[in-house]
């Protein structure tokens, strides 16, 4: 054996490793994860529902607010308020949530302050928010986020059967075009393939925590002890430091799959999708451009390398287990990415283009480290994000 298909052996062991053990998290996860769904209320439970602050941060959505606005306005729960900062937009998101009101009381629209120092945008607009919001069980989404006519009841009940001090609630994502379609669903592939649910929500384990931002739903007595989004106001990614400041403190964590209830279409388009993600990655990887780097490398080797390996075929001179090797590896890829999107309602078929989704991740992730080299920091809606 030379030098290099050793190398390539060992490479193809431990790929061999990581892809068995994602598979076997993905497996667990597809059964262990609770749904939305289990915590639909029966009419009689719904009148011992708890007053409700639904709030929500706008900044350009005057495209979105207005649907998200009226889904909200017409949910089947009995006592809730809808709050909207909109965050020194220049577009009309203000006027458009205003108008998708049409009067009704439950809706409250302000005009958010200026940025402080020191600040993230979305960050301020939470903390305003949350010093406005009337009721004691607060839940933060986003402008893009859809809630089906029963949601917010299940929401709400699942906060309360957990017995949890932040509910983290993982939408249905909706997805379009192709570049959603390859990068969105990667995020549920990254909590399905890689964290057992268990973990989350029965062990103390900070490291063990996962959110996402589009809709969290917290105790306010939580949310106080946690120090709220002042507590982070520079932090880029909210959702995951505000999980794992609840385990710190010692309050529970939950998650549910939004299970078709609470869906979202993150991204209208290519460029979108890029840039969203090209702001995030560096921040989801410790704010660290060497993990990003070791992490890139990682999953090319996961995901590309056993492509172009039968591919190449013969002419790398590496008897020992070609094809069916390099085949066996893009098996279990392929599977455990199919098993996350049933999981999280995606297209089971798109796993098949995986190794293309990677290899738009790697460009996502070299832009992003370009873009923090020569300007400092990442730019979204008009702000920069250092």
């Amino acid at each position: 054996m030379t030098a290099v298909t050793g190398i390539l052996f060992t490479i193809a062991v431990l790929a061999t490793a990581a892809l068995s053990g994602m598979l076997l998290i993905a497996l667990f996860n597809a059964f262990a994860f609770p749904r939305l769904g289990r915590y639909l209320v029966d009419e009689l439970a719904q009148y011992h529902l708890p007053p409700v602050s639904v709030l929500i941060p706008a900044r350009q959505e005057e495209e979105r607010i207005g649907p998200t606005l009226a889904a909200l306005l017409a949910q089947d729960y009995p006592n809730f308020e809808v709050l909207v900062l909109d965050d020194n937009s220049t577009d009309a998101t203000y006027a458009t949530a205003c108008a998708a009101g049409s009067g009704d009381s439950r809706l409250r629209v302000m005009h958010g302050k200026p940025l402080p120092s020191g600040w993230g945008g979305k960050n301020w607009a939470c903390h305003q928010l949350a010093q406005a919001a009337r009721y004691d069980m607060l839940i933060f989404t986003d402008a893009d986020v859809t809630w089906r006519i029963d949601a917010l009841k299940a929401v709400v009940r699942a906060l309360e059967q957990t017995n949890a001090g932040l509910l983290a609630v993982w939408p249905t994502q909706i997805t379009v075009g192709w570049a959603e379609r390859l990068v969105v669903p990667l995020m549920a592939f990254s909590i399905l393939a890689y964290l057992p649910v268990w973990l989350v929500s029965h062990t103390p384990y900070p490291a063990a925590a996962a959110a996402a931002g589009q809709c969290m739903a917290f105790r306010r007595a939580v949310y106080r002890r946690i120090g709220g989004h002042e507590a982070i106001r520079a932090t880029v990614l909210d959702d995951v430091t505000l999980a794992r400041r609840t385990k710190q403190q010692g309050d529970c964590l939950a998650m549910v799959d939004g299970d078709g209830l609470v869906l979202c279409r993150m991204y209208l388009g290519g460029w979108q999708v890029i840039d969203g993600y090209t702001k995030n990655i560096i921040a989801g990887h410790g704010n660290s451009i060497f993990f990003l780097l070791l992490s890139t490398l990682f999953h090319l080797t996961l995901f590309v390398l056993p492509l172009g390996w039968l591919i190449a075929g013969a002419a790398l001179d590496f008897a020992p287990g070609w094809p069916l090797w390099p085949l066996a590896l893009l098996f279990l890829a392929v599977t455990t990415r199919a098993i996350t999107a049933y999981t999280s309602r995606q297209r089971i078929a798109d796993a098949l283009l995986m190794p293309l989704s990677v290899l738009l991740m790697t460009f996502i992730a070299l832009r992003a480290i370009w873009r923090q080299l020569r300007y400092g920091g990442q730019s979204w809606k008009g702000r920069r994000v250092s």
